[in-house]
Order: structure tokens, then sequence, then C-alpha cells
């Protein structure tokens, strides 16, 4: 019972932030100050259970994620866990922080094992969606919509036609090419990462 009411107290968080991300991008400004005071909040334990022994640093780090999610917010998607990208987006910096250090020699410690924004159960789930919203951003829409609306949302050929305007015919041939695009850019990056 204690985890389940955990997990909806995290779902209300996410769906408030994300509420209020999205009036902030329909030019609600106190929205945004409202979003980016909640967030800070979360942002800060995120970041000082990283960082318990550089609490000097959790400030500026922290002022940094939060511009870097200032200066990224026209690339949220709603359909995109609002927690997942804003972690991506901690996690980099995260990483930026980490690489200075390294450079000076003064901390050697890997990111591998941080934990979800919110403290979510599982992480993998999470990164591989945000790893997937990443691949299917750089597909154009007529190859987007129709994977997900079909094989990431289970809607039928039929209906993501009208969801999307697109023909059926079209929306066949939007995951036929958006996968095999898809496979494309995958098989790149393993060769970059080689």
């Amino acid at each position: 019972m204690q985890r389940t009411n955990n997990q909806e107290a995290l779902h209300a968080r996410e769906a408030q932030l994300q509420a209020l991300l999205l009036r902030a991008q329909d030019g609600d400004s106190a929205a945004y100050k409202e979003f980016l005071s909640a967030l800070g909040i979360h942002l800060r334990g995120f970041l000082r259970r990283r960082l318990p022994q550089h609490a000097d640093e959790i400030e500026d780090l922290l002022q940094e994620v939060l511009l870097a999610v200032h200066n990224a917010r026209h690339t949220y998607r709603v359909e995109q866990p609002l927690t997942v990208w804003v972690q991506a987006i901690a996690r980099y910096k995260l990483a930026d922080y980490f690489r200075g250090y390294a450079r000076r020699g003064a901390l050697h410690q890997p990111l591998d094992d941080a934990d979800e924004l919110f403290e979510a159960e599982d992480q993998e789930p999470a990164q591989a969606s945000r790893d997937l919203s990443r691949l299917l951003q750089q597909l154009p829409d007529r190859q987007r919509l129709p994977i997900l609306h079909v094989k990431l949302e289970g809607l039928s050929v039929e209906e993501t036609a009208q969801l999307t305007g697109l023909s059926s015919s079209a929306v066949k041939v939007g995951i036929h090419r958006g996968l095999k695009a898809l496979a494309s850019l995958i098989r790149g990056n393993k060769e970059n990462e080689n």
C-alpha cells in the first residue's frame, strides 16, 4: 500500500510539473516561475544525492541545470514523461561536472548507478524511452507519428490515419520507412561508439 501511495505521489508530481510547463509554453509566466521553483526543489535533492561531498557546488550546478532546461524547453514533447526529459538534461550537466573534475584529477565517480529524478524504481525503461524519443525526434513527422501512434501507443493504422490526416497507405509507408531509418540511426550510433 505504501509503494502504491508513493507511486501515486510521483505521478501527481509529474502531472503537476508537466501541466505547469505546458501552461508556461503557452505564455503563462507565473506558471513558468512556479515550474522552475518546484523543479528546483526536486533537482536540488537529485544533485545532493550524487554530490554529497560537494555540497558547496550544488547551487551552482542547480542553476546550470535549470538554465539548460530553460534553453531546451522548446524540445520537450508532451507525449514524453517530463521527468525523463529533465533527468537527461541533469545527467548531461552532471557528466560535464564530473569531466571537469576528472580533468583536474579530483574526482572519478561513475554515473552508471544514478537513479530517477523522482526515485522511480527502474531506470532502464526510462533510459530506453529517452533514447527512443531522441531517435524518433530525428525522423520527419510522416515517419515519426505513425511509429509513435501505431507501434508505441497501439493505435490501428486507420485510427492513426484519422489522427494525423495521412492516408492509411501513407501511415504504413511511414512506419516501414521510419523503422528502416531508426535501424540505420542505431547502427550509426553503435559504429560511432566503437
